[in-house]
């Protein structure tokens, strides 16, 4: 029994000296890359580099200063605030050198060495080039004007709280540092490669995750990137696959919209608004042509469709006159009083603007036939969409922010229940289960409405 003890005890004390060389051994940041000879300065580069990055929508609290933080980021583990990103001193990053700045977008580590939660995506960012990482360290310690901001701790529980762990998680989360493919090529496929898989880290939102919260593949080579996410209880469409928000789109129609927030299809909404804003709406015609030939040409998204000449749609009223293309059309266009209360519903607060074939108008009224948002396998945007509706956002393209209005004063939860059921299902649409009037009474008491 001693001879147990004894053996228990050493196996105790090896454990902990191992827990205590894991949580205090030193880390270290990755080495550079070589940097391409004819690359830009960073100071001609810094600004558009944070463009591509997007670092405005996460780093910028609503009604807060550019940068300054405070924005709250949830998560499955609980709330994480953004950092103050000026080159204030004191509250945000004044005097990082480059070598510290880098270590916090590739390795998640800040200028101390202490681990950053993976809201900031550096899991993504591992692909930028040694170029735009020069050009984000300019801008935003040469360029930008330091604001004081005090940003709010972290609302994490036990054990989330404590960073060390963090350092288990980049063993089986950070894939490998640099981009494989060439990022400032002249080849549409590969530049647009860099800037989806890169900066634009969109798989950080479009792609599934897994229990430990580790994002499905980092690459068009792994079968899970962008097949669709969830951030917040809200679905982030999958931009791959028979099934993606953008399968059949022509890479005209998907520059469009990452360019303006809108196009002939569908209209930008909920925290993409910010990404277009902030973001796409300033790539050059030649970056967000790239963006969407890749993307276009992902599989079963209709590849080698960006160049096609479509037939001209054809007029509101001639696309109207025509024999119903749909049981929901017929059923809607023949006003019966005695149809479904889903379709009144849709009567009395959608038909006038998105109409009977669920077409809306193209730039104006997005499209219910077939919207990712309407599908989504989490009717959260769909009901929030009901409950406070939405504005486009404004670009330099399309000026006009035009809004949805919400309904939360004019229906209870019962009809926002029985409106997001019928539409679901109309037309074309294909998504299974009824939404409950309870899910719709817990959102409207989330958001206050």
């Amino acid at each position: 029994m001693k001879t147990f003890l004894r053996i228990l005890g050493a196996l105790v004390i090896v454990g902990v000296v191992a827990l205590l060389g894991f949580i205090f051994w030193p880390v270290s940041r990755s080495a550079p890359t070589q940097v391409a000879a004819n690359a830009p300065e960073p100071a001609e580069h810094g600004e558009y580099a944070m463009r591509l990055a997007d670092c405005a929508a996460c780093h910028t609290a609503e009604g807060g200063e550019p940068f300054a933080g405070g924005r709250p980021i949830e998560s499955p583990v609980g709330t994480i605030y953004s950092a103050n990103i000026t080159p204030d001193s004191e509250t945000g990053i004044g005097g990082w050198t480059l070598a510290e700045f880098r270590g916090a977008l590739i390795d998640g580590l800040d200028d101390e060495g202490h681990h950053l939660y993976p809201a900031m995506p550096y899991t993504n960012y591992r692909g930028l080039t040694e170029t735009d990482i020069a050009g984000l360290h300019h801008y935003f310690i040469e360029d930008l004007e330091p604001v004081r901001n005090d940003v709010p701790a972290n609302d994490l529980p036990f054990p989330f709280d404590q960073r060390w762990g963090l350092r288990a998680w980049k063993w089986v989360a950070m894939p490998d540092v640099g981009f494989v493919s060439g990022a400032a090529s002249d080849d549409q496929i590969e530049r647009g490669a860099y800037l989806v898989e890169g900066p634009g880290h969109c798989g950080a939102c479009h792609s599934p995750r897994n229990t430990l919260f580790v994002q499905d593949g980092y690459t068009a080579d792994d079968a899970g990137f962008l097949t669709g996410g969830v951030i917040a209880g809200w679905t982030a469409p999958a931009l791959r696959g028979e099934d993606s928000a953008i399968a059949g789109w022509t890479a005209e129609e998907v520059a469009q919209i990452l360019g303006t927030g809108r196009n002939a299809h569908a209209a930008i909404n909920g925290e993409m608004a910010l990404v277009v804003e902030d973001s796409t709406q300033y790539m050059t015609a030649d970056d967000l042509m790239a963006v969407s030939q890749y993307l276009v040409g992902l599989d079963g998204n209709g590849a080698n469709r960006g160049q096609e000449q479509e037939t001209p749609s054809s007029g509101l009223a001639e696309r109207l006159s025509d024999d119903p293309a749909t049981e929901t059309e017929r059923i809607l266009a023949s006003a019966d009083p005695g149809m479904p209360e889903g379709a009144r519903l849709y009567l009395d607060n959608c038909g006038a603007c998105h109409f009977v074939d669920g077409k809306g108008a193209d730039e104006v009224f997005p499209e219910l036939d077939g919207s990712s948002i309407v599908q989504a396998g989490e009717p959260t945007g769909l009901i929030s969409m009901i409950l406070h509706g939405g504005a486009l956002p404004s670009t330099e393209a399309r000026p006009y922010a035009l809004r949805m209005p919400g309904f939360a004063d004019r229906l209870s939860d019962e009809e926002v229940a029985t409106l997001a059921t019928f539409l679901r299902s109309a037309w074309n649409n294909e998504a299974s289960g009824a939404v409950e009037a309870g899910a719709v009474a817990d959102m409207r008491s989330e958001e206050g409405g």
